[in-house]
């Protein structure tokens, strides 16, 4: 059953004091002096920083403009590529599907795409593969343990090699991109260890079949239009191609060109007023404003640690500390390593997106870059930093 349309505000940003996130406004100053060296130093054009819960915004920090040849600031409305916090969006969409019966977290891939039915095993140092003893499933998706990789994630191996050779996006539509991993061999046996690649992509691909749409619209129907989350798409029209930001360095395409393939891992493009609202819906047990999206036990399930201690760890993004989701990251908030635990993504642009149930809040941080120099004095990583530092000075 798809949620209802209420009636969301216009503005998803409603300013508070910061004194409801314990933030002051001199270490506020403080935060937007550190982004603003980003700036200064040439790492970036522009980047912004919000902290928010139901009550309202307690922070909301600009600095630079949407390009290095734009004059234009940075502001609520600006158009980023969120890349891998599309990721998220696929995950909940699918266990919305989950709860309308479409789809089981134990279904096999293969019934949706039936490349996935006769899965093969690849040996890592000879190449050869072998039949797989484990069925992959829909869980093993949303939790990245499905063996499935990324060239750019396992290059030098042979199963990154097969990747570079077969795998293309190009002209595709996600279902034929799924096709084609499917053909391939995966890394180990589902289950077995955690490591990043097509997963989500592939995810996308099955819940347009269960659904019987394509993506862009099963995410319109299901989430954008509920939340009122008007800027978010797969591309951007040439109407908005101006409050596109675009990064000093590295590479970014051109968003404004649609494409067959929906990217489940990483094609969609928001502001930071949208995200806000998916954010605030989470932080708020899957409502937002009177419109439900997904049920509170829904949520607490995609937040519970997934990677049990026979889960190889070699190749994951945190090491021994935190967890996975179902479709989240799972980041201790303490120096305890056991949690409490907030949840999110982080896109390979620069984007992060975090959700601390605990200390009743959401973090937001976006900026538009790709490699570059080293040493940048402000980043994703620094934006949660600096605002736990704050919070419990």
């Amino acid at each position: 059953m798809q949620p209802t349309l209420a009636n969301p505000p216009v503005s998803s940003i409603r300013m508070i004091n910061p004194t409801n996130f314990s933030l002051d406004h001199s270490e506020l100053t403080g935060i937007r002096m550190q982004m603003q060296a980003a700036i200064d130093s040439g790492h970036l054009p522009g980047a912004m920083l919000m902290i928010g819960n139901n009550d309202g915004v307690g922070a909301l920090l600009t600095v630079g403009t949407e390009g290095p040849n734009d004059t234009d600031p940075v502001n609520t409305d600006t158009i980023w590529r969120i890349y891998s916090m599309t990721k998220p969006v696929i995950s909940v969409a699918t266990m919305m599907l989950v709860e309308e019966g479409l789809i089981e977290l134990d279904d096999p891939v293969g019934k949706f795409i039936p490349e996935f039915a006769n899965l093969t095993v690849i040996d890592e140092e000879s190449g050869n593969a072998r039949p797989a003893q484990t069925v992959m499933t829909v869980q093993h998706l949303l939790t990245q343990e499905s063996g499935i990789v990324q060239a750019i994630f396992a290059s030098g191996t042979p199963l990154g090699d097969l990747y570079q050779q077969n795998v293309s996006t190009s002209g595709k539509t996600a279902f034929e991109v799924a096709q084609s991993i499917g053909r391939l061999p995966v890394l180990f046996e589902p289950g077995t260890r955690w490591h990043y690649g097509h997963s989500t992509d592939v995810l996308g691909a099955v819940i347009e079949v269960a659904a019987g749409e394509p993506l862009d619209q099963l995410l319109q129907e299901r989430i954008f239009n509920p939340l009122g989350m008007d800027d978010t798409s797969f591309w951007v029209p040439a109407s908005k191609a101006y409050r596109i930001a675009e990064p000093i360095h590295g590479q970014m395409g051109d968003n404004t060109v649609a494409q067959p393939f929906l990217s489940g891992g990483g094609g969609l493009n928001s502001t930071i007023e949208d995200y806000a609202r998916f954010a605030n819906m989470l932080l708020n047990g899957g409502e937002y404003h009177g419109v439900r999206i997904i049920e509170e036990d829904t949520l607490n399930l995609m937040t519970q640690k997934f990677i049990g201690e026979s889960v190889s760890r070699e190749h994951f993004f945190y090491g021994d500390r935190g967890d996975w989701g179902l479709g989240f990251h799972l980041q201790p908030t303490t120096d305890d390593p056991s949690g409490p635990h907030n949840f999110g993504w982080r896109g390979i642009g620069g984007t992060l997106f975090l959700v601390d149930r605990e200390n009743n809040f959401y973090l937001l941080y976006m900026e538009q870059r790709r490699g570059g120099p080293r040493g940048a004095p402000f980043s994703n990583n620094a934006a949660q930093q600096v605002i736990y530092e704050a919070m419990r000075d």
